[in-house]
């Protein structure tokens, strides 16, 4: 038996609408809020954030937002909230309409919670954890440093209230926000529909599993205006005695009945750059007398800062040039993995070599030189706590390598002028403060006291030679 079809010329086919959605974003980091499963009144979702930025960094973020809609969250894998407060739904429509619920086991019922990732210890337990790319302490790290940490991911039950009692009825939370310990300042936008996301099918065969909804919250990283950074720089030089430190107020000042706030830092001696600004004081106002420089009165304030780095310009020959990069941790936490990354006008493309740290010269990105430790030294620790804060002081935590440049090009850097400071420096993405002023060379001075010295020679043999 032999069946064959043709097609109906006269048939004409209905025409479907096809719900259009907004592409996918490009930011420095990116948050997916995608609906897996949706029922009358509630709905699981799964919230991925990814570090999209080659320099940027988060450590044990905390994530959060808005509810617009009355919502609450019940329950929550790969990820926990800083108050279990289920006050929140006790009174009100939630408790009107949800009476006989046992508000025992919800989790949340703030309308601003706050979010943060489980330690790794919590990966394998099936009550929270059992979420990929969840339970990294809060770390994203930079693909350019570890592509395989650079996303963090949850599941979230949340419940929703009348009049949204529809499954296809879902409202994201706006308003989101996200912060680290000592990380860029991210700027979110307004959660945006887009393409369901797409995810392999947990049974494993080889099919595609949708999203029921999708939406995406893309984060910039914003650059720190003046006096709200959280790391500063500070510089040095072979050619100048004094050591140029951070500028004054750099990371904010909140008392200033006893500092002038808008008076530039006095010049150290670069020992005194290993002290905190509290045990400073005494050293500077002795090098101003020594260096013959002004004291100011009332003294300046301090920089205030949670790290600062120190740019040492140690050599300068023919063929290249040198310098010491020192990290000093003034804050009591720890930095585990931590990089920084400089950039410079001319220099850069010159890097060479970096001994005691791992440096790659990243071309693409205005030849920056991303900078991390070695294992081993990769553990910037904080400040140890002195028993005396005048003759036992607190001891930063510190690292330190030298790096070798090359002279190339048509156009070789000066480094006595201020080439070979960097003109932007990162510290676990964070943009940190740079001086208002680099050390300027006594060269100048040294040649015109050799003049004088000749032209005084030389008088002095006319006079001889005359009496003669």
């Amino acid at each position: 038996m032999y069946v064959c079809c043709v097609k109906d010329p006269k048939l004409k086919a209905n025409k479907t609408t096809k719900t259009k959605f907004l592409p996918r974003q490009k930011g420095d980091l990116l948050i997916s809020y995608d609906v897996s499963q949706a029922y009358k009144n509630n709905y699981l979702a799964q919230v991925t954030i990814e570090n999209s930025h080659p320099l940027g960094r988060l450590d044990h973020w905390n994530l959060t937002w808005e509810w617009m809609r009355g919502e609450f969250i019940y329950s929550l894998k790969g990820a926990y909230v800083r108050k279990v407060d289920i006050s929140g739904c006790l009174n009100g429509k939630v408790g009107e309409y949800y009476g006989d619920m046992d508000f025992s086991k919800v989790l949340n019922c703030e309308k601003k919670p706050i979010l943060f990732d489980l330690p790794p210890e919590k990966a394998d337990d099936a009550q929270m954890g059992k979420i990929p790319f969840c339970c990294r302490n809060g770390t994203l790290l930079p693909e350019t440093m570890d592509s395989t940490k650079s996303k963090s991911a949850f599941v979230i039950e949340v419940f929703k209230i009348p009049p949204d009692l529809n499954r296809t009825t879902i409202y994201p939370p706006h308003k989101w926000k996200i912060v680290g310990d000592l990380n860029p300042n991210y700027r979110c936008g307004a959660p945006i529909r887009v393409e369901p996301a797409q995810s392999p099918d947990p049974t494993g065969v080889e099919a595609v599993k949708y999203a029921i909804a999708s939406w995406q919250i893309v984060c910039n990283i914003s650059r720190p205006t003046k006096g709200n950074s959280r790391c500063c720089v500070t510089f040095s030089a072979y050619y100048n005695k004094s050591a140029i430190p951070c500028d004054t107020c750099a990371c904010g000042c909140e008392d200033t009945a006893k500092c002038n706030p808008n008076k530039p830092a006095m010049l150290l001696p670069p020992e005194a750059l290993l002290v905190p600004f509290e045990n400073r004081s005494v050293k500077a106002k002795a090098w101003a007398q020594i260096q013959h420089f002004k004291v100011p009165k009332p003294l300046p304030c301090g920089d205030n800062c949670g790290v600062s780095i120190n740019w040492h310009v140690s050599s300068d020959y023919k063929q290249g040039w040198a310098a010491r990069l020192t990290l000093f941790n003034w804050k009591s936490i720890n930095f585990e993995n931590w990089f920084t990354a400089v950039q410079f006008k001319k220099a850069g493309s010159g890097y060479e070599r970096m001994f005691s740290f791992n440096a790659t010269l990243l071309k693409e990105l205005n030849n920056t030189i991303f900078i991390q430790g070695i294992e081993g030294m990769n553990y910037l620790i904080g400040k140890k706590n002195g028993s005396d804060p005048e003759n036992d002081p607190d001891v930063p935590g510190k690292q330190q390598s030298v790096v070798t440049f090359k002279k190339s090009g048509k156009t070789w850097p000066d480094i006595a002028k201020g080439d070979g400071f960097p003109t932007k420096v990162l510290f676990n993405g964070e943009e940190c403060a740079l001086p208002s002023r680099i050390p300027v060379s006594t060269g100048i001075r040294f040649s015109v006291s050799l003049s004088l010295l000749f032209l005084c020679k030389f008088v002095s043999y006319l006079l001889i030679q005359r009496l003669n």
